[in-house]
């Protein structure tokens, strides 16, 4: 979810939901040891609970970026070992280190050794030609040798010669069957299940099976979807709530950001699947999407694309 899940989609999806954990785009150990960690680690409380997604292989390196990212409030270090995109293979990291799991280990130990909050591994269910129950029970054997308890598991394998990022979210089948089976052999270790779920039902009859859902990018692209994950997945009291109030909700947080100096369509960019399959919608998105990324762009072209659907 790299350019994706930034504070103002975060701050956006907790008017759906206050249970629901959220993690941080993959943000490298380098950029935040050697940039402006301060920056890269700011978030508002109202996220919370919050975890960082961290893309790395150096463990020092790893190490210090988790202790930056402890003592700024993040209750989770979570390592990527699942991205595919080529920025990542360049700099040894993301799902090309499904092929070093001892390296990975190593990566663990250093951040488990460094700070006393959970942390956690993302990863496919194989790589390029990896592809085996046998290979992924090794790797989370491994891991989880090293300290690490939970496994987030993207029920894909990774494709990194011949496809791009974007054909690796969608091309390699979804094999649910193969992420069963690791909860089946490692029954002592807490496992998450990602990829292809696209309803809150079928997220709740993936818990006869695994230890909880992760959701990406239908939870993006169609953000209502959250409305009832309290209720569902928590026990809590329904929320009623429109697509319209959620959006009204939201305005003060807009407002505060653009008298900081934030440009409109670095927050609206976020909120353009609200309407998804609801009368008025196109239009709600035409209009934002034509005007917000003008440089004078002010609340008023949010409210005139909230006009299409009230």
């Amino acid at each position: 979810m790299m350019d994706w899940t930034d504070r103002h989609e975060r701050n956006f999806l907790r008017l759906f939901t206050r249970r629901a954990f959220l993690y941080t785009e993959m943000l490298t150990s380098a950029a935040l040891v050697n940039g402006d960690s301060d920056f890269l680690l700011a978030y508002a409380p109202e996220e919370q609970p919050l975890g960082i997604q961290l893309g790395g292989s150096d463990p020092v390196e790893l190490a210090r970026a988790a202790s930056l990212a402890e003592q700024a409030g993040y209750r989770e270090i979570n390592l990527n070992i699942g991205c595919p995109s080529d920025r990542v293979q360049s700099g040894r990291f993301g799902a090309c280190l499904m092929r070093e799991p001892e390296l990975v280990a190593r990566c663990v130990a250093a951040i488990r050794d460094r700070v006393q909050i959970p942390v956690t591994v993302k990863c496919r269910i194989g790589v390029d030609d990896q592809d085996s129950d046998d290979n992924l029970s090794r790797f989370i054997e491994q891991v989880a040798d090293a300290g690490c308890e939970l496994f987030i598991i993207h029920a894909r394998i990774a494709v990194l010669q011949g496809l791009t990022p974007k054909e690796n979210r969608e091309v390699p089948p979804l094999n649910y069957a193969r992420v069963y089976l690791m909860k089946e052999r490692f029954p002592h270790l807490e496992l998450i299940i990602n990829g292809g779920i696209l309803s809150l039902d079928v997220g709740l009859a993936q818990l006869t099976h695994m230890d909880g859902v992760m959701v990406g990018r239908e939870a993006y692209h169609n953000p209502y979807l959250l409305q009832q994950v309290d209720t569902l997945f928590y026990g809590q009291q329904p929320q009623e709530q429109s697509r319209v109030e959620a959006l009204t909700r939201f305005l003060p947080y807009v407002e505060r950001e653009l008298a900081a100096g934030t440009a409109l369509h670095h927050m609206t960019r976020h909120i353009l699947g609200l309407f998804k399959g609801v009368r008025g919608g196109k239009a709600f998105r035409r209009h934002l999407s034509e005007n917000a990324t003008r440089s004078n762009a002010g609340i008023e072209v949010l409210l005139d694309a909230m006009s299409y659907v009230s």
